[in-house]
């Protein structure tokens, strides 16, 4: 028989039997559950017969295949993967052996002419590149963003034109943190927008927080140097919580703003898919006439803005430190696509750029949805994962000044500043100015730079003449038309604002020196459960800080924002509560900026339903598919791992923890199993009344302190009275079947938490 024949029946026969075993593993399971690493389900003996490459998991995406000057090549996305059934070297050669170095006999030397062993460890050696100095620890995505048509008459761009889409990267990031890092860190967060639109990439580099630390750019290395971990011991990683941080902010006030916004919950989100996103600053934004508005970006997360409590964080930092990651992959491969409205604020262009007397550019003051409404421009779907983090989510570059024609920037200091580093800081990561030509950087529209050479040059460049004007290669490329109407020919020219006659100085306006109102704002805009939250939040890193004098010094500053909010920090800190030093000023609250809202979508929730194997199971099975019908996801927590009554066990009372769920089911009533020992589990020493498992115990009682919503029936409500959980606490659903309890907890959930569960003193 011919071999190719042969074996070309060899591949389709395993491929026949890998589609057989996850046709009977989804029988089997009935509702997927998402984190299964490959395609299809591994054999549990090593594959031995040749077949080709598997193709990516349906929940990966990967930067379209065109050319490093932006040819659509028409090639599939998996161009790009290994094509060979074979192991080959970097230039195709097959290899026989890749376990065993070329040696002088079994037990000699290994050779100097081993060019297999040379390669591969040569390549291994210089697998990294230097880590983002801020925001290196990220997670990205694929998606699309549809406009909606109603930011026409404010700007020409053409990706907000109704129902035009256009393909997007999104990276999600901490700030402080290196990549190796915890995602549930007190932290800012970034959330930047690769647009890939039809007139060049659009970069909207955005952070969960709507204002900065500083209103200058170059005071952006000391922020930063003070923000990083000390630099004799290289502690504390990836938090604020120490004396560089706050001796820098409570000198430097204008960081009191942001300050007073990473000590509230934004400061630790739920989930990248329960973040705002804001540009930060003011944009300049020119219509098809040539008429300039300033407008601010806002990212508006369908499920609403969700916050984790300061317990869970810390617990999750141990239990899964890639938390945050894992929620958006698991969501988007659930097929829970995270979705956010993009919208705007929009003022007039007056000469002074002040908007109800609050300074457009003064990245420390927002401008308060009250006073300027955000207006919904267009919607971001979060559709696809990465198919290789390193080459999509690591190399990607943003830059605020990837701009395209009807987009400009303002005289913002911190701004112009970001301007020049973006650029300057990808020569070094990515290793030379090529960084654009990396496959998720390329645009997807034709380039003709006249840029040559350099490291990593993707293209071949024809022609002889780099350079204008040239006649040697027919005057190519040519100047685009100035004619803003016509979207065919139209280029990106700087909106003529006139700059008024001045001296140059080393100042900033007096409108900059306002360091309070806003922060105070902020704090008489939180509910009472929110204002408890950032007392905590402040008096826990004020607590980890050594030296007094910082300490006394930030309560001066928080003084200056709300008496009461500096005597409960001082309390917790055990030191007297200053006098201000300055008038208080109360701005109207803006309802707009609490957390504390709903009802809100219940997608990619995760739901816990406690299962006892000896119990009652009745209507687990069809409560589970309620559950994924209703775009969450179940996971069966119980004893042990494997399958009960035909069910798959997710999590075990070892493996489980409380923060992996937004509402916890009680179905059961499980003794302690045979593992729930204190010397094996640490969680098994947790009290827990006569009968019931500690560890359901302690993940029913911490559901209850961070005010998640609780429902039991049956068996279960032993297990509630086991665990000293009352029935009559709010959020806590009792009733007879476990459809009727899942009907109110549906109802309760969209709020996030049980907000009345627990009393508040401010």
């Amino acid at each position: 028989m011919d071999p190719k024949q042969t074996a070309k029946a060899a591949k389709d026969k395993i491929e026949e039997a890998a589609g057989a075993v996850a046709d009977k593993a989804s029988a089997m399971t009935g509702p997927t559950v998402p984190g299964a690493p490959g395609p299809v389900p591994a054999p549990v003996e090593e594959p031995t017969a040749p077949k080709a490459p598997l193709p990516p998991k349906p929940d990966q995406g990967a930067p379209a295949t065109g050319t490093a000057t932006g040819a659509p090549t028409g090639a599939p996305p998996t161009a790009r993967a290994q094509q060979s059934a074979y192991l080959t070297n970097s230039t195709g050669t097959r290899l026989r052996d890749t376990d065993h170095s070329l040696k002088a006999g079994e037990r000699g030397p290994t050779l100097l002419q081993d060019h297999h062993l040379r390669e591969k460890i040569t390549h291994f050696d210089h697998e990294r590149i230097p880590e983002r100095v801020v925001h290196a620890r990220g997670a990205g995505a694929h998606g699309v963003f549809e406009g909606y048509g109603s930011a026409e008459s404010v700007t020409m761009a053409g990706l907000f034109a109704k129902g035009k889409e256009t393909p997007v990267f999104v990276r999600f990031s901490t700030v402080l943190g290196s990549r190796g890092s915890a995602d549930t860190v007190r932290d800012t967060r970034g959330f930047a927008t690769k647009f890939y639109t039809d007139e060049g990439n659009w970069d909207l580099v955005a952070n969960n927080i709507p204002v900065f630390f500083i209103q200058d750019g170059i005071k952006f290395p000391d922020v930063i140097h003070a923000g990083k971990p000390h630099p004799d011991r290289e502690i504390p990683q990836a938090q604020s919580a120490h004396d560089t941080f706050w001796d820098f902010v409570s000198l430097h006030t204008e960081a009191q703003h942001h300050t007073m916004w990473n000590m509230s919950d934004r400061g630790i989100p739920r989930s990248y898919r329960m973040m705002e996103g804001f540009g930060v600053h003011t944009f300049r934004l020119v219509n098809a006439e040539g008429k300039t508005s300033l407008a601010k970006f806002h990212w508006k997360p369908k499920l609403g803005v969700h916050s984790l409590t300061w317990e869970e964080a810390q617990l999750i930092n141990g239990i899964d430190p890639d938390f945050h990651r894992r929620d958006l992959y698991d969501a988007i491969e659930s097929g829970a696509f995270p979705e956010w409205e993009l919208g705007i604020q929009v003022f007039p262009d007056e000469p002074d750029q002040m908007f109800a007397g609050i300074d457009l550019l003064d990245p420390t003051k927002i401008v308060p949805e009250e006073l300027a409404p955000v207006q919904p421009i267009g919607k971001l779907t979060l559709n696809a994962n990465p198919t290789n983090f390193f080459a999509e989510v690591e190399q990607i570059a943003f830059h605020v000044g990837h701009l395209v024609p009807g987009i400009d920037v303002t005289d913002d200091p911190l701004l112009q500043t970001r301007l020049f580093s973006y650029v300057d800081t990808q020569l070094s990561r990515l290793g030379g100015p090529n960084y654009n030509q990396i496959p998720v950087n390329r645009p997807h529209v034709p380039t003709n730079d006249m840029f040559r050479d350099g490291f990593h040059q993707h293209a071949v460049h024809s022609g002889v003449a780099p350079y204008k004007p040239n006649s040697l290669d027919g005057g190519c490329p040519f100047a685009a038309g100035a004619d803003l109407s016509d979207e065919q020919t139209r280029a990106f020219v700087e909106a003529a604002v006139k700059v008024a006659e001045a001296s140059k100085v080393r100042d900033l306006p007096a409108s900059f020196d306002d360091h309070y109102s806003q922060t105070r704002q902020f704090w008489l805009s939180m509910t009472p459960v929110e204002k408890e939250h950032i007392i905590r939040a402040y008096t826990f890193e004020l607590g980890k800080c050594y030296e007094q004098a910082v300490k006394e010094r930030q309560l001066q500053c928080l003084a200056n924002i709300d008496p009461v909010l500096c005597q409960e920090v001082a309390t917790g800190l055990g030191l007297p509560a200053p006098e201000p030093t300055v008038p208080l000023v109360d701005l109207d609250p803006s309802p707009a900026l609490s957390q504390v809202k709903g009802p809100f979508p219940p997608d990619g929730r995760m739901v816990g339903i406690v299962v006892d194997p000896s119990g009652d199971l009745s209507g687990v099975d069809a409560l589970r598919r309620t559950i994924h019908d209703a775009g969450m996801v179940a996971l069966l927590i119980g004893p042990h791992g494997g399958m009960i009554e035909g069910m798959p066990v997710q999590r075990t009372f070892a493996t489980g923890r409380s923060v992996e769920v937004d509402v916890l089911l009680v179905a059961g009533s499980p003794v302690p199993a045979p593992d729930a020992l204190a010397n094996r589990d640490d969680k098994a020493g947790a009290p827990a009344g006569p009968g019931l498992d500690p560890r359901v115990a302690l993940m029913i009682q911490e559901c209850h302190r961070h005010a998640k919503v609780i429902g039991a029936w049956g068996y279960g409500l032993d297990a509630l009275t086991a665990a000293g959980i009352s029935d009559d606490d709010a959020g806590v659903i009792t009733g007879d079947s476990a459809a009727e309890v899942f009907g109110q907890v549906q109802e309760e959930m969209g709020f996030h938490r049980v907000w009345n569960r627990f009393a508040t003193t401010v």
